[in-house]
């Protein structure tokens, strides 16, 4: 066996693992402390799977159909270009170093300490926000049948019960997570299967609806509210593609982390094709894109048309399954970061200290809090405190692609000179496709300011931004002043 170079203090901060055969070291994994390998290869699969399908497909699509058509078939494949892109140098960089804290591990070594510290607290705080929106978008629903029980109750209910699945351990988080994510997964695979077979009349009772391929050429055509529509669409689905990217968070708990990576990596072209382009062509193509019903709720609609009983029940379990998947995935993402942030310095010591069954308590509790705090404000201050707190994280999805393109185009040059064997996954086209990449998001972000939403969510997560920027500089200072004396 050769000899291994030794892993200096500063690699171990700023997550470069050495060989191979110090993955786990890189994640904590040795002598029974540190964060433990307890997920299984079914749990990363349906992780990864489920990832990408979130609560805004269901709902928040029908907006998108409204704004663009059908066109916003574009709008998706444009987003889902863009995240298979990211996830390809995310893949990179994680496939050749798996080290907890994924891409804030990366940008610290790749920018400098200040960009591994910003983006990873600006990662935090977008999910302990989503924590609030899913928490309160899961207790509506549990209220509609239950109404005895207040939302804010229900809001408490489910983040406790989630909050004690991911403390007893992280393989009650996978399991719960392989579920959560399974019923999504069957739920738009079934969708699509008898959305299908109803377009072309094929299922029983619509062999006089077949509507072939009529409602993408009618209603106005293609394009009815012309190609600026398509970025329009852009502006309304990119965010429900965030998530894509805990996978490589989470393979950091699995007992082969960088084969997770891979598959995962690998995979991710046909899960955004099948499960969103493929269940939005469906919709378009069943039913006309203005129709009313759509809008509302595309896949209710569809679901009705075909006549699947009681829809809108079936629907609205559907989805509570969904915010109930990103709320567990939510709570395990924002206390994974924290763990890593920790480790490195960045945050407070005990955020790195684990329980006996590898998980790290604190680090959990201190995201959960502030969930709680956040869905406070929901409910008591939805127009001010916690409208703010939405716009301030709502381009930070975008913020963290651009770290994630910036800092493989700097680790890609540092693997090939230190250990170009671990480049099993490789960003096509390096670096023109990084670069155009860049390209894109710098665009979108600069096609948000044009929109007035957008403009208040880019303006604010630029603000949040700043402030956590001021707080880096702050800590590099004293940083080095202690180390002068």
């Amino acid at each position: 066996m050769s000899a291994q170079p030794p892993i200096t203090t500063e690699d171990a901060r700023s997550g470069y693992a050495g060989p191979a055969s110090a993955d786990a070291t890189a994640y904590g994994h040795e002598a029974g402390h540190g964060l433990q390998a307890g997920l299984k290869n079914r749990h990363l699969s349906m992780i990864a799977i489920g990832g990408v399908i979130g609560a805004g497909l269901f709902v928040g699509s029908g907006q998108g159909i409204a704004a663009a058509g059908p066109a916003i078939l574009l709008s998706y494949a444009l987003v889902g270009a863009l995240v298979v892109m990211v996830m390809r140098m995310l893949g990179e960089m994680a496939a050749a170093n798996p080290v907890s804290g994924s891409f804030s591990a990366y940008a610290d070594r790749a920018l400098g300490r200040w960009a591994g510290f910003s983006i990873g607290w600006l990662y935090w705080f977008f999910w302990v926000v989503v924590l609030a929106v899913e928490a309160m978008a899961g207790a509506g629903i549990l209220n509609s049948w239950m109404p005895a029980v207040p939302t804010w109750g229900w809001a408490l209910i489910v983040m406790v019960v989630l909050t004690a699945t991911n403390l007893f351990s992280v393989g009650s988080y996978g399991e719960f997570e392989f579920w959560f994510a399974g019923i999504k997964v069957v739920a738009i695979a079934a969708f699509i299967v008898i959305g299908g077979l109803a377009v072309f009349g094929v299922l029983p009772g619509t062999h006089d609806q077949a509507v072939g391929l009529a409602n993408l050429t009618g209603q106005g055509g293609f394009l009815p509210k012309g190609p600026g529509a398509i970025l329009t669409g852009v502006l309304m689905v990119v965010f429900s593609f965030m998530g894509s990217e805990i996978v490589t968070l989470a393979a950091g708990e699995s007992e082969d982390p960088r084969k997770a990576v891979v598959k995962a990596t690998n995979s991710v072209i046909w899960r955004i094709g099948v499960f969103y382009l493929g269940s939005i062509l469906i919709v378009v193509t069943l039913l006309p894109w203005n129709s009313p019903e759509v809008a509302k709720s595309p896949y209710v609609a569809v679901l009705n048309h075909v006549g699947i009983p009681h829809a809108g029940e079936l629907m609205n379990a559907i989805v509570l399954t969904a915010v109930l998947s990103c709320l567990n995935s939510g709570l395990y993402t924002a206390s994974r970061m924290a763990f890593s942030l920790s480790q490195r310095g960045d945050a407070p010591r005990s955020f790195s200290r684990t329980t006996s069954r590898g998980v790290p308590m604190m680090a959990i509790l201190a995201s959960v809090v502030f969930g709680f705090v956040a869905v406070y404000f929901d409910y008591q201050y939805p127009k001010t405190i916690f409208q703010f707190l939405l716009n301030s994280s709502g381009a930070v999805a975008l913020f963290v692609w651009l770290v994630i393109c910036f800092s493989q185009l700097r680790m890609r040059r540092i693997i090939e000179r230190e250990s170009p064997e671990r480049l099993s996954v490789r960003m096509w086209a390096y670096p023109y496709l990084t670069w155009v990449t860049i390209g894109m998001i710098v665009f979108v972000l600069g096609y948000m300011l044009t929109d007035k939403d957008g403009r208040d969510q880019v303006l604010m997560s630029l603000l949040a931004a700043a402030l956590v920027l001021v707080v880096a500089f702050i800590r590099g200072r004293r940083r080095e002043a202690l180390e002068r004396h």
